[in-house]
């Protein structure tokens, strides 16, 4: 894939910094909504209580849009996506159906390739890790159908030396946790993701642009909610009151006290914690590491402290170095100068000394550390996955919950989080005694999608010898939007 043109990069730029679009104040009159935070589940709402023609604010706590889809067009001078990164299920992505410009969208492979030591694994070794991570796969399916038990437990014993590679996969790569902090039951009931997409100018960039024209208060972080009569909201700034409320806070913020609900609910939230995904970006200037655009590599490793490699990022410089899980948060709270090594380290044992001499510039989130989110997406603990149902119902009089946390099949998605979103207004409106479901604005089509079953992408680049092609049968990789 060619680098981006100049042009794409400004559109992307003006869709990130589209504020000066959003509207600052409260529409005339009494509020039939207000909504808590203006990620993809906020946005989502904020629309379709738009389409009905009802009075809503959203109040965001940060200085721009998106909640963790962030797209940076500064650091790199090309798009950035901080946080999610995969749109999943693009045929019936609700993004993918709204996106300004389809063009954007284009197709991401689902292939994996194995770094063994200084080499790729050859094709046996190949069939040899995939075989074993159907096998895992399998058995945490089949412990969930008996009882919600914590993933690692349910881990076969004959997966040999492929285990780390495949408890690091399916866990915090996966699931941005330890298999040991995820429920049996919550990993079984994810929608398989067998196809995926990224978006040109950044996840980011797209959902900030569905923002536009939305009525969005930045820099006004929400305290506190009471529903009595209506519905309180208390700001740094003062009271809001409305009728009803959508909260889309993320749970660890819920759970820390940050944002308090009347009554407590932090022991609910608190059962479906948020992980620790960061990101750590390079820029790799003559592409060292001899990478295709969007190449995904995994480390056979022998333990946690592993990572795993989006290299060429969009046809780019960049390079993505991905941690996750405990190791993932240890190595996130000790500062971006220790990722940073972490990260040039650990290449240079993949791929030779020389790639430290072409590290250019570089960036690493650390969500964990950011007030308004406290980490990346949830996971139920085991035997709490029935929570996320819980957060698809009325949480206490006239106010819902919406997010990725409450979606059952597409937890972690960007997609789930803006299906939810729909739904709690939806609700809303049913509330009000409005339409519940509006025609999409003129030009677009409607974003609720229906379930689809479609076989494996198969592989959109020929094989080449030091990296294996595609492997037919290939098990589902979840790989949430990050």
């Amino acid at each position: 894939m060619p680098f981006l043109s100049r042009g794409l990069l400004l559109a992307a730029s003006a869709a990130f910094a589209a504020r000066p679009a959003y509207a600052a104040t409260a529409p005339a009159g009494a509020l039939d909504a207000i909504i808590i935070g203006a990620g993809a589940a906020g946005i989502a709402a904020a629309r379709r209580l738009a389409a009905a023609g009802r009075r809503y604010l959203v109040i965001e706590a940060t200085d721009h849009v998106g909640g963790r889809c962030i797209t940076d067009t500064t650091s790199f001078g090309v798009p950035f996506d901080r946080g999610a990164h995969w749109l999943y299920l693009p045929d019936s992505n609700p993004l993918t159906k709204v996106a300004p410009r389809r063009g954007d969208i284009y197709p991401a492979s689902l292939s994996q390739k194995i770094r063994i030591g200084r080499r790729y694994a050859r094709q046996g070794e190949l069939e040899d890790y995939l075989s074993a991570q159907v096998r895992a796969v399998r058995a945490i399916a089949d412990a969930a159908r008996k009882a919600d038990i914590a993933s690692a437990q349910a881990m076969p014993g004959d997966l040999g030396d492929w285990r780390a590679t495949i408890e690091f996969v399916l866990g915090p790569y996966n699931c941005s946790k330890d298999l040991a902090q995820i429920s049996s039951f919550d990993f079984a009931k994810a929608a398989e993701r067998r196809s995926a997409a990224f978006c040109k100018p950044g996840v980011g960039a797209l959902v900030a642009s569905l923002a536009q024209g939305l009525a969005i208060q930045l820099a006004a972080p929400a305290l506190s909610i009471e529903s009595r009569r209506g519905v309180t909201i208390e700001t740094a700034a003062g009271a809001i009151s409305a009728t009803t409320a959508i909260v889309t806070v993320p749970t660890n913020v819920i759970a820390a006290g940050a944002f308090k609900f009347s009554p407590d609910r932090r022991d609910l939230f608190a059962r479906l914690p948020l992980g620790s995904y960061d990101r750590i970006a390079l820029e790799l200037v003559g592409n060292p590491l001899g990478l295709e655009s969007d190449d995904l590599v995994f480390e056979k490793s022998s333990n946690n402290h592993t990572a795993a490699i989006l290299g060429n990022v969009g046809g780019t410089p960049l390079c993505f170095v991905d941690v996750s899980g405990s190791f993932g948060r240890d190595l996130s709270a000790q500062g971006e100068t220790a990722m940073f090594d972490f990260a040039a380290e650990w290449l240079s044992g993949l791929y030779g000394g020389e790639i430290k001499r072409a590290i250019g510039r570089k960036q690493a989130t650390r969500w964990n550390a950011a007030p308004y989110a406290l980490g990346a997406w949830s996971g139920a603990l085991p035997g709490a996955q029935s929570v996320r149902r819980l957060l698809m119902d009325r949480l206490a009089d006239d106010v819902w919950y919406a997010g990725e946390a409450a979606h059952e099949t597409l937890w972690g998605t960007v997609g789930g989080a803006w299906e939810s979103g729909e739904r709690a207004a939806d609700a809303v409106l049913r509330r009000l005694g409005g339409t519940a479901r509006q025609p999409a604005p003129a030009g677009e089509t409607e974003s609720r999608p229906k379930p689809k079953s479609k076989p494996a992408r198969a592989e959109r680049r020929a094989p080449r010898d030091e990296g294996p092609r595609a492997y037919e049968g290939t098990p589902r990789i979840m790989r949430n939007e990050r």
